[in-house]
């Protein structure tokens, strides 16, 4: 029996899911689960098995499906250590948001995602709009939902081992409460998890024992002569405080509105919806939604209709029957462990892909095709890696789906040359790389579809998929950039890998612990300069500090009304007072010890050798990104980011050379504007920013001093990346009108940089996309978008992927040439870590120097790549023990 049956409910309910509630309990309750490649599926398991019950029993005809959006809100405003505690989300359940969401779409379903606010809001606000004129079932048992129950609306988790159910009546009966007093109990016991502190030694049971008394805070506060004295003694003191806890815990009912219509279930796209689950791996809920469908449960696209215009169940035709039939039997592939048993390939073409995944227990290791003329030949292979490398050197061209990974599964695969391998996840991430997903499951699903061909010959698709991916990359002149680039990079990738670089323990604890004495030091500070001691994490508080007994002006509200202390509005104030300089100083060390100093020697192996992963296929623009961990975002900059690079080391009787670009993206936009100033002063040697500060202020470059220079440097590299006169005004503390004039005068002195944004702009909106220095392609639809932010969003993106992209595509070109040269191979040098526009390379002492020699020289000499720049490249090397006596 359904719910809604069980209920008694009249009228069709609306469905209200938590999903981040579920997206975590599928995580961490199957976090070993995934697919053969190793992509997670744990939480893309729970929920569809979730949807396709309520599916099954409930048949909904609205439905929403609700997340979390990304950064901070107004709870983060009015108390900046909300949600402090919780450590970043693990990678493994950051993946599967976006196909989780997508899960959702293919069954028909809706998905919302809050914008400045958080999905319990959102919750709330629907279950207010609707509860009044329908059932609202929210499916999900997060007490903070607890205070949105009313005669109409109820909370269900069909989920858990034993089903749970909460109304209104059985709340009161559990309780002794009404919904609307679960805020103010909740802001005296606290919430661990989202770091709301309570009032301490203040429990539940002893909260909803007061409030069976006292209405509210504010019936406590008025009464507080009346409450125990065991407690009363807890609450006085922080009554101040209880108020600002209940503002985080009480949800806010104004912030989504969606028409009910917008919220129907719909008719599921058959195709979508299966090849979403072939494609995850997930054959169990395949088997469910097409009984489902066989049964008539499931509405989907293509049935035929009654004269009514609905849906007439068993009006299916034969041929859409068909479709459910189980397919014909395919004929079992040879199980090899000999590769002599293998087909003959030489000079033809072989693919090698993960073997179909029939059971997970089971490892059939991998699928082997060899073609010949049209026909194909396909065997699983589960013997010797030598022996099957060996096989395929003879093949004239080694088709797979992921080389990186065969690499790491064993070296003997590098001795296959690049340029007789092509890689399908690299090809689609050229043609399309806008999307995130290029893994094998996702590629070989979509082209099962496309082509008919059967999942259970993976090899097959991949030959099949090679075929189609080969025209598209000619049609759109990127063949060559897949293999005088991106295939050649993989070994280096692969190599730098598997090096690591070595992390000096001690120094980082003994950082750490100069980190939370100078906290502890400020905390001090802070209070002398104040005047008084106060909760620095909490923003109502900084708030009273500053507006209220400082007298500093407050710039902006937050939704709750009270003053914002965010990071923009004290970088505003910036000067005004000691204590505002202090909290900045506080909040920025307490961020470099939660997000660097405590996490990295937990991830050093036994050598302290930090192994991270270089993603290939991440980035619109073709920059690499680094991950487990991003040692990319290491800060670099500052006194901070100049200690934290000491603490990165050379191995045993070795020296980090570091050598980095200098203004690469300044001398692209040099290289394509053709602007007579910019091509001067680099060819020249003079300094850029001086330069360009002098025709700004209108002096000689003598006279240019460091805050003159800064300004200028903003400029320069603020445009490229489309700020706009707002932004530069903030960067540079100036008002809006300067900010605005310094831009005109900009362009004014450098035309042919103006004329070149907008002539790329133009071709991008006549091509629908913007080309790199190599070829690379970025598509851009938005240019020709009816929403104006859309598409200034475009036009930024277009001139920065032109300019950050073809930087990108120098930095990769200077990484083949050093891996790959001999003198530095004969120093045994090598590559360590790509920061941006830096090279980390480790070498024996006595050959640094003339290392780092030739590493600059590689990395400036263009002419050995085939491209003439307009503009020289410079790159300073430097030679040290550790990474920051090398930078």
């Amino acid at each position: 029996m359904s719910l809604k049956q069980r209920l008694g409910f009249t009228k069709e309910p609306l469905y209200v899911m938590d999903g981040n509630a579920f997206l975590f309990r599928g995580f961490f309750a199957n976090s070993s689960m995934s697919r053969s490649d190793g992509f997670p599926t744990g939480a893309l398991h729970i929920v569809g098995r979730v949807l396709l019950k309520l599916l099954r029993e409930e048949r909904p005809k609205h439905f929403v499906f609700i997340m979390d959006g990304h950064g901070k809100h107004f709870r983060h405003d009015i108390f900046p250590a909300y949600k402090a505690n919780r450590p970043p989300a693990p990678e493994g359940l950051v993946m599967q948001i976006e196909p989780l969401q997508n899960l959702v779409r293919a069954l028909g379903m809706k998905v919302l995602v809050s914008d400045g606010c958080e999905a319990d809001d959102c919750i709330a606000s629907l279950a207010a709009k609707y509860g009044s004129e329908r059932p609202v079932v929210i499916i999900g048992m997060d007490k903070d939902l607890r205070q949105c129950l009313s005669p109409e609306v109820v909370m269900w988790d069909p989920a858990s081992r034993e089903e749970k159910l909460l109304t209104l009546d059985s709340f009161r009966t559990e309780t002794g409460l009404e919904p609307s007093q679960w805020p103010d109990v909740q802001a005296l016991i606290g919430d661990t998890a989202d770091n709301v502190p309570g009032v301490k030694g203040i429990g539940e049971k002893t909260a909803e024992k007061l409030f069976r008394d006292f209405r509210s805070l504010e019936d406590v506060r008025d009464r507080m002569a009346e409450v125990p004295p065991s407690i009363r003694k807890k609450l006085e003191g922080n009554e101040e405080a209880m108020f600002l806890y209940r503002e985080l815990t009480r949800l806010h009912t104004d912030c989504c509105a969606q028409p009910l219509e917008e919220l129907a279930v719909e008719p599921l796209d058959r195709q979508h919806a299966r090849t979403f689950l072939r494609e995850f791996e997930m054959n169990s809920l395949l088997r469910e939604l097409d009984s489902l469908m066989r049964q008539g449960v499931v509405a989907f696209q293509g049935e035929a209709e009654d004269v009514s215009g609905a849906a007439a169940p068993g009006a299916r035709t034969a041929r859409q029957l068909s479709l459910f039939d189980e397919p014909a039997p395919v004929p079992a592939m040879d199980d090899v462990q000999d590769a002599s048993r293998l087909p003959v390939c030489a000079g033809l073409m072989v693919a090698v892909t993960p073997a179909p995944v029939v059971n997970r227990s089971q490892s059939h290791g991998l699928c082997v095709a060899v073609r010949k003329g049209s026909d194909v030949e396909e065997s699983l292979y589960s013997g010797d890696s030598r022996a099957l490398v060996a096989w395929a050197s003879a093949a004239s061209l080694v088709v797979t789906p992921d080389m990186k990974r065969l690499l790491h599964a064993h070296p003997a695969w590098g001795t296959i040359s690049p340029s007789r391998c092509f890689d399908l996840g690299l090809a689609a991430y050229l043609l399309a790389p806008e999307d995130r997903d290029y893994g094998w499951p996702s590629l070989s699903a979509r082209h099962a579809e496309k082509s008919g061909l059967p999942m259970e010959r993976p090899a097959s698709i991949a030959l099949s998929l090679y075929d189609d991916m080969v025209k598209r990359l000619e049609h759109d002149g990127l063949l060559r950039l897949l293999h005088d680039m991106e295939m050649p990079l993989i070994p280096v990738l692969v190599s730098m890998e598997n090096a690591g670089i070595t992390i000096d323990k001690a120094a980082l604890r003994d950082f750490l612990d100069e980190v939370q004495t100078e906290l502890d030091a400020l905390t001090e500070r802070i209070y002398q300069e104040a005047g008084q001691q106060f909760n620095i994490r909490s923003a109502q508080q900084i708030g009273e500090i500053l507006f209220k007994k400082l007298g500093l002006a407050a710039a902006r509200s937050t939704k709750g009304g009270q003053a914002s202390t965010s990071q923009a509005v004290l970088e505003k104030l910036s000067g005004q007072h000691p204590v505002v300089d202090a909290l900045l100083e506080f909040r920025k060390l307490e961020k470099m010890r939660s997000t660097y100093l405590e996490p990295l020697p937990r991830l050093a192996g036994p050598d302290s050798r930090i192994h991270t992963t270089f993603n290939q296929t991440a980035t619109a623009t073709g920059r690499l990104s680094s991950s487990n961990p991003n040692l990319q975002n290491i800060p670099v900059r500052g006194e901070l980011g100049r200690r934290m690079r000491t603490c990165f080391t050379a191995g045993p009787g070795m020296k980090l050379i570091s050598a980095d670009y200098s203004q690469v993206e300044l001398r692209v936009l040099a290289h394509y504007s053709q602007d007579p100033t910019l091509l001067s002063a680099f060819r020249n040697g003079e300094d850029i920013h001086t330069r360009t500060a002098a025709l700004l202020f209108d002096v000689d470059p003598a006279q240019i001093g460091p805050d003159q220079r800064r300004r200028a440097k903003t400029i320069n590299f603020g445009l490229i990346y489309g700020m706009g006169a707002r932004k530069l005004g903030q960067d540079l503390g100036i008002p809006l009108s300067e900010a605005r004039m310094f831009i005109e005068r900009y362009f004014a002195r450098f035309a042919h940089i103006k004329e070149f944004f907008d002539s790329v702009e133009q071709e991008a909106r006549k091509n629908g996309y913007v080309t790199t220095l190599s070829g690379r392609r970025r598509p851009l639809p938005d240019m020709l978008s009816q929403s104006g932010q859309a598409r200034a969003l475009a036009e930024r993106q277009a001139v920065n992927t032109l300019i950050q992209g073809s930087a990108a595509d120098l930095i990769k070109l200077a990484m083949l040439s050093v891996y790959n040269d001999g003198e530095l191979r004969r120093m045994k040098a090598r590559m360590l870590l790509q920061i941006h526009d830096e090279l980390i390379v480790e070498a024996p002492e006595e050959n640094a120097e003339a290392a780092a020699s030739r590493l600059a020289s590689l990395m400036t000499d263009t002419s050995a790549w085939g491209l003439e720049l307009h503009v020289p490249l410079v790159a300073d090397a430097g030679v040290g023990r550790n990474w920051g006596e090398a930078h």
